[in-house]
């Protein structure tokens, strides 16, 4: 995992360090805030069009689908660390990202 420059701490640490410390939802909502955007070992450019979890997270995904098209909507489990909720339910977290077109 890369090196990201966390402006709540002020140093230059990979997001699992981040992670493993005790963190505030705010401060973890801005972390994820500057998760926007990935490229694929293909190339292809990809956009964050979601980030949440639970009935919500079904519904926007098949939103998601409809506008994009399934093949170009891809779902990654997130690390739910800081969303207290979450962790204490066991309660998963997730990333929806849409294809950007070439």
């Amino acid at each position: 995992m890369g090196r990201a420059l966390c402006r709540t701490y002020g140093k230059n640490r990979t997001r699992c360090e981040i992670m493993n410390e005790t963190i505030t939802p705010e401060e973890r909502m801005k972390l994820e805030e500057a998760i926007q955007e990935k490229t694929d070992e293909q190339g292809n450019r990809w956009r964050k069009v979601y980030f949440g979890g639970g009935s919500h997270m079904r519904n926007w995904l098949d939103q998601i689908k409809e506008v994009h098209g399934e093949e170009n909507v891809e779902v990654e489990e997130a690390d739910s660390t800081g969303f207290r909720c979450y962790e204490e339910g066991g309660e998963k977290m997730y990333r929806i990202w849409a294809r950007q077109e070439q």
